[in-house]
């Protein structure tokens, strides 16, 4: 009756269009009021929930992701992405790949990459021959790798649900999203050439090569900075998270001087508006995984799908199969608190290894990003290229279809996630 209870008031909530956030409040909530207890004490598990110094990396990246773009540290970021694609089939479009491999390892957000990206990419590509639902879609399947490659906001999310070191997660996202962003580029070749998206720009010139770089040396140390200090062992996550910061403000004053007090006044506005649009979420997320696990539910969804199969490779498809699903509906942090108290016991009973579990995770559930109708990085491109979701939907298919495949084979060898966490003695 309880679990009756719990779902029907959230799938009904949903379809009725409520926001995520008043379907798990309200949920919960009703399962207390039911089972007569006192809803303060719901309350008290939310706010202890958010009481958590890993998540404070939380605001302190998304922060850091806005004053990069206003520094020009994105900006350097994307015309070194240009450059480096070079002059090949598609290249336009594999320098957005590029580009967002490279502010993903920034922002941590995939919509924030999808923004900063698309704003100086999409016009170009537009102007370049490649129509308007083209750019849109590569744009939003590759704003979708800043929620794998590290620092990532949906593994900090896993590690504080699933008690998992964010170092760790941090480590074992790089390769996987390296893979990503490779399928990427291989998937808009083979459109480029099928589609006549031929030679942009002139040859190779290293000259003007080393130029961009050199001109860009600051903007390629923001990760360098970041993630170095982190699996160097000179500051944890979080403080990173803090380092970032300043960094960003430090290269936007001194350095490049394209920093201006309306710059930063917008930028810790979007960012105040993101993180407590996450801080909530995360709240009434923490009460319906209380109400979950005090039920029993997640035990006997565990066994449902043990009475299927106990092949751990099935396992793995439907489990993959039902992120797919459910990323195109829920908003990405919400489902991985909703989803990680049920799935990671299923997974650890049949051996799987709980970083190797969150790096799949993320990855299939960042797929929904790039799928609608939920599909936050979609509204962003499609707003940008004034084009049509569906249009878009039907441009991104081979896209989303070659990171399903990557998602798959990563599920199946766990070394590809493992081996670096393994060199750093996790």
């Amino acid at each position: 009756m309880t679990a009756l209870l719990l779902f029907s008031v959230f799938g009904g909530l949903l379809l009725l269009g409520a926001p995520i956030v008043v379907a798990l409040g309200i949920s919960a909530m009703s399962v207390y009021v039911m089972n007569g207890r006192d809803i303060s004490s719901m309350v008290e598990l939310g706010f202890s929930a958010l009481n958590s110094f890993p998540l404070m990396a939380l605001p302190a990246f998304i922060l850091a992701g806005a004053l990069m773009g206003d520094s020009g540290i994105a900006r350097r970021l994307i015309r070194i992405a240009e450059e480096l694609a070079g002059p090949a089939a598609g290249g336009l479009g594999a320098a957005v790949v590029i580009a967002c491999m490279f502010f993903g390892a920034i922002s941590g957000s995939g919509p924030a990459t999808t923004a900063a990206v698309g704003m100086l990419v999409i016009p170009a590509m537009i102007e370049k021959g490649y129509g308007r639902s083209y750019p849109a879609a590569i744009t939003a399947t590759a704003g979708g790798l800043g929620v794998v490659i590290p620092p990532s906001m949906p593994l900090i999310i896993y590690g504080v649900t699933a008690s998992q070191s964010i170092s760790a997660l941090f480590l074992a996202g790089a390769i996987p999203g390296i893979i990503l962003g490779a399928g990427l580029m291989v998937a808009n070749y083979i459109v480029a050439k099928k589609n006549g998206y031929q030679t942009e720009g002139t040859p190779y010139d290293w000259r003007r090569v080393l130029n961009v770089l050199k001109d860009g040396f600051w903007s390629l140390m923001a990760p360098v900075v970041i993630l170095g200090g982190i699996y160097s062992g000179l500051f944890t996550p979080t403080e990173a998270a803090v380092v970032s910061i300043f960094y960003a403000l430090f290269v936007g004053v001194f350095i490049h001087k394209e920093s201006s007090l309306v710059g930063v006044g917008k930028s810790f506005e979007s960012a105040t508006w993101l993180t407590g649009r996450v801080l909530i979420i995360m709240f009434t997320a923490t009460a319906f995984g209380r109400v979950l696990v005090e039920n029993h539910i997640p035990a006997m969804i565990a066994q449902g799908i043990l009475d299927i199969t106990t092949s751990l490779w099935m396992v793995w498809v439907l489990v993959i199969l039902f992120l797919l699903l459910v990323g195109m509906f829920i908003e990405i942090l919400a489902v991985i608190m909703i989803v990680t108290p049920v799935l990671l016991p299923v997974m650890v009973e049949l051996g799987v290894d709980p970083i190797h579990f969150g790096i799949v995770l993320v990855v299939s559930l960042g797929i929904g990003f790039s799928t609608p109708p939920l599909g936050e990085n979609m509204f962003i491109s499609s707003s940008i290229a004034k084009v049509s979701i569906e249009r878009i939907s039907v441009r991104a298919l081979p896209l989303v279809g070659s990171m399903v495949v990557i998602a798959l084979v990563l599920a199946f060898i766990p070394e590809i996630t493992l081996w670096l966490p393994g060199k750093f003695g996790y």
